[in-house]
C-alpha cells in the first residue's frame, strides 16, 4: 500500500481526535465526508490502522509499569503472546533478537502490586529474568498527546480537530466493574457509533451515549492510534533506557519531547531512569540521531537499545 498525503492528513486528524465524524474532519481538511471515510475505510484494511478508546492512566491516579523480561528465543513468542492478553497490558514487544520481551502494564494505585505483576505472569522455565519499574512521570507519547512525527496538518487544523473539555468539568470519572463491557469495546475499535456500543455492552443507546460523553469530557478516556510505521516509511523501532543523572531528568526529558524521532518518553524508577521509544526511517538515520542529537543531552551518561523485532500488542486489546 502506498501512503499519500490524505492518508497523512486522515491519520493525523484521527491522532487528535479519534472519534471525530467523518464530516468533521472532511470540513477541516477540505473534503467530503465521503472521502474520508473511504480513505479511513482503506486505511482499516490495507495498513492496519485501528483507533482505540483507553483509560487514561494519569487522569484515573493509575501506577503504569514497565516491563523486561528475558527468554529463550523459543519461548518468548508464546509468553508475549499470554502477556498480549491482559487487559492491563498496553503494549507488549519482542526485541534484542527475539530474546526480551518488553511491555507496559496499568494496574489501579488500590490493587495489590505484587499479585498483578508477578504472579499472574507465564510460568516456565525459559523465562529467564523479570524486571519491573514504575513510571513516574510521562513527558511524550500516548495519553500525554501525539508525538512530533504527525506534521502533516496545520495549527489551525489541529485546533479545529482538538476536543474541548467541557467548562467546569470536574475530576476524571471513576471507573467502575459496571464500565468493563464499554472500555472492552473501545479498547477494540474506539470509533463504534453509539449503536455498536450499545450492542456490545446491552445497555440502551442513551445510556451509552451518556456514559462515553462522560468519561470522554473528563480525560478519564482517551483514543489513540496504531497504525504500522513502516507504510508511513519508518523502519527502524527502538526502545531506549537511559541513564541520566538525577538533576538533569526533568530537562533530558523535556528535551526528548521535542525530538520527532521520539514517539513515548518516561522517567522511571530502576537503574536506568528515563525510558523512550524512538521510531526512525532506518538505521543509520537512528545512529544520526543517537550521535548528533541524543548522546549530546546534557546529562545522558548511558544509553541502552534495544531494536523492536515484533509488536505483539500495541495499543487496543488483542483476540
Amino acid at each position: 500500500m502506498e501512503i499519500d498525503t490524505l492518508d497523512r492528513l486522515v491519520t493525523h486528524a484521527l491522532r487528535i481526535n479519534g472519534r471525530a465524524g467523518y464530516r468533521e474532519i472532511g470540513t477541516v481538511l477540505g473534503v467530503s465526508d465521503q472521502t474520508v471515510a473511504r480513505r479511513y475505510r482503506r486505511l482499516r484494511e490495507e495498513a492496519r490502522l485501528r483507533v482505540v478508546g483507553l483509560p487514561n492512566p494519569i487522569e484515573l491516579g493509575y501506577e503504569t509499569w514497565t516491563l523486561r523480561l528475558r527468554a529463550a528465543p523459543d519461548a518468548a513468542l508464546p509468553i508475549a503472546l499470554a502477556l498480549s492478553r491482559r487487559p492491563d497490558t498496553t503494549w507488549v514487544s519482542i526485541t534484542s533478537g527475539g530474546t526480551e520481551i518488553a511491555g507496559s502494564v496499568h494496574v489501579p494505585a488500590s490493587a495489590d502490586r505484587e499479585s498483578l505483576l508477578l504472579q499472574k505472569l507465564p510460568r516456565t522455565p525459559r523465562l529467564v529474568s523479570v524486571s519491573a519499574h514504575c513510571v513516574i512521570h510521562h513527558y511524550v507519547g500516548g495519553a500525554v498527546g501525539p508525538d512530533l512525527r504527525d506534521d502533516s496538518l496545520t495549527a489551525d487544523q489541529i485546533a479545529a480537530l482538538t476536543p474541548e473539555r467541557p467548562a467546569g468539568s470536574g475530576p476524571a470519572a471513576h471507573l467502575t466493574a459496571a464500565d468493563a463491557p464499554l472500555i472492552e469495546a473501545l479498547a477494540w475499535d474506539g470509533r463504534l457509533s453509539y449503536a455498536e456500543l450499545a450492542g456490545s455492552t446491552g445497555w440502551p443507546e442513551s445510556t451509552v451515549r451518556r456514559r462515553v460523553t462522560e468519561l470522554f469530557g473528563s480525560g478519564s478516556l482517551y483514543t489513540d492510534v496504531e497504525i504500522e510505521p513502516e507504510l508511513f516509511g519508518f523502519r527502524a523501532v527502538v526502545m531506549l533506557w537511559l541513564s541520566v543523572a538525577p538533576a538533569r531528568v526533568a530537562s533530558v526529558g523535556a528535551a526528548l519531547s521535542a525530538h520527532e524521532e521520539i514517539v513515548f518518553a518516561a522517567a522511571t524508577t530502576g537503574p536506568t531512569n528515563v525510558q523512550a521509544t524512538a521510531i526512525c526511517r532506518d538505521m543509520p538515520s537512528f545512529y544520526r540521531y543517537v550521535t548528533e542529537r541524543l548522546s549530546l543531552l546534557d546529562g545522558v551518561e548511558r544509553i541502552e537499545s534495544s531494536p523492536v523485532l515484533k509488536h505483539v500488542k500495541q495499543l487496543g486489546s488483542v483476540r
